[in-house]
């Protein structure tokens, strides 16, 4: 126990400062550490690893749904940007540039990819000529750069990591059922991969990307109460196909514009990740993407044998296809058991002298700290299982966090004691941007998403008290 209370001290109180928790975390468990640059951030291997199997699954999935990827250049002439003006406008107070190459200054600035709308339209402009080549649906795994005042790691960077896909099609139908089946299957990703529940929907006009027709976005509980988009889905409509004349000859012999959507999700999965599912000891990962699904500590490790059974019990389980590797360092089995739990692996395993005469392993899950054991004797086939069950309780628990901090508000004095009582709000808003100008200046939060899928609850806007026939379902919160 003394053991426990020396590594844990150097984390912040998880309950009375959760933002220096989150901080202290991701510094301690070595998933990132601040870059040279203010705002920016090295991704340590053991941080990229989560994001490499963030990037391998859904990049399967994306194949899956007939996309392809490629790769766009970072750098961007400013007046490619300029083209559409409510995008420019949107981005000009993020935007990075270059102005001197080479020792002389560029007859051009040119703009450090802070999205990639603009350079994805010149080229589709030059490839796209019939109804043939069309639709065209790419995707690309890549950076971005923001000039951010306010940076976390992971949450808001001036640099980050993530995909950006961008689609284009002949009819509105087509696009729109693009957007939408890209936001699903961002939903599903975070329930199946992340173990995370989410409020999928449309965005108020306020909070759409700049130059789309619509937004709809991924909202994700933190466990401090607030929200934070985890992911968006962008319908564009004709509007960057028009600035970019980007047509096609359809089969009917005119040439029509194309219509076109953009969709992505970055390296802020990894921050959500953490505040979701994290707790006082540090990290607790997701099996599916723990770089370290089973960490097997060797107990009395110079005893005869003990090292040997430890190695074998690793080969078993990575012959099972499960990323697993033994503790051989010389630091004490409690300092082992507090680092690894730091670390969030899911699955320990230990294993003594004693173990091995009985024939079994210790076992310990790291999301609820349960101990038992498990037969040496096919425990590859075991541990699998325990790491479905792991996975499946992960996201059981985090929903129920989620429905427990759930309320449905019917004012303005039950919005703010659900905001203060750190719940997200379910209220019936009427889509006035006054309305949402109130929220923000008096509660300091934020309509997130309007649920579609959710019935009415009361006839009147629950922010102004007005009946309207606009009235929509929304989350309000306070967010990241």
């Amino acid at each position: 126990m003394a053991d426990k209370k020396q590594f844990v001290k150097e984390i912040a109180d998880f309950n009375e400062d959760f933002p220096q928790w989150y901080t202290d975390v991701v510094l301690k468990t070595e998933l990132v550490d601040y870059g040279p640059i203010k705002g920016t951030m090295v991704i340590r291997p053991y941080g990229y690893a989560i994001w490499e199997n963030i990037q391998r699954n859904l990049d399967d999935r994306f194949k899956k749904t007939g996309h392809q990827n490629a790769y766009f250049p970072l750098l961007i002439p400013q007046s490619l940007l300029q083209k559409e003006a409510e995008h420019v406008e949107g981005f000009a107070p993020e935007v990075a540039m270059v102005t001197v190459a080479g020792g002389e200054k560029l007859a051009e600035p040119y703009v450090v990819r802070p999205t990639s709308e603009t350079i994805f339209c010149t080229m589709y402009s030059k490839w796209i000529n019939s109804y043939r080549d069309l639709p065209l649906k790419l995707n690309q795994w890549a950076n971005a750069v923001r000039w951010e005042k306010t940076t976390r790691p992971f949450l808001r960077t001036s640099e980050f990591l993530w995909q950006e896909g961008h689609t284009i099609h002949a009819t509105r139908e087509e696009s729109m059922k693009e957007t939408m089946d890209m936001l699903y299957l961002y939903r599903d990703f975070a329930r199946e991969v992340l173990a995370m529940p989410t409020f999928v929907g449309q965005k108020s006009e306020k909070e759409k990307f700049a130059g789309a027709e619509a937004t709809f976005g991924m909202e994700a509980m933190m466990l401090d109460g607030k929200s934070l988009q985890a992911g968006t889905t962008h319908h564009f409509g004709q509007k960057f196909s028009r600035a970019y004349d980007i047509q096609f000859l359809d089969k009917d012999g005119t040439h029509k514009y194309v219509w076109q959507t953009s969709w992505g999700v970055s390296t802020r999965l990894i921050g959500a990740l953490i505040m979701a599912h994290g707790d006082q000891r540090g990290l607790v990962l997701p099996p599916m993407v723990a770089p370290i699904q089973v960490i097997v500590v060797p107990v009395a490790m110079h005893k005869e044998g003990v090292k040997e059974k430890a190695q074998e019990i690793v080969d078993a389980l990575l012959a099972q296809g499960i990323r697993a590797q033994a503790d051989f360092t010389d630091n004490s089995p409690g300092w082992k058991f507090n680092q690894w739990e730091m670390k969030g692996v899911p699955v320990r395993l230990e294993v003594g002298p004693r173990d091995i005469e009985q024939g079994v392993a210790t076992v310990v899950t790291r999301h609820n700290l349960e101990k038992g054991t498990i037969s040496l004797e096919g425990c590859a086939e075991i541990v699998e299982q325990l790491l479905k069950d792991v996975q499946n309780a992960m996201y059981e628990k985090a929903l129920a966090f989620r429905n427990s901090h759930v309320r449905e508000v019917h004012n303005m004095q039950e919005l703010e004691q659900a905001l203060n009582d750190k719940c997200f709000a379910k209220v019936m808003w009427d889509q006035d941007p006054e309305c949402e100008a109130l929220v923000k200046e008096k509660l300091q939060a934020t309509v997130r998403v309007m649920l579609d899928d959710e019935k009415p609850f009361d006839d009147v806007c629950g922010i102004c008290g007005k009946k309207s026939d606009n009235l929509r379902v929304a989350i309000i919160a306070r967010a990241y």
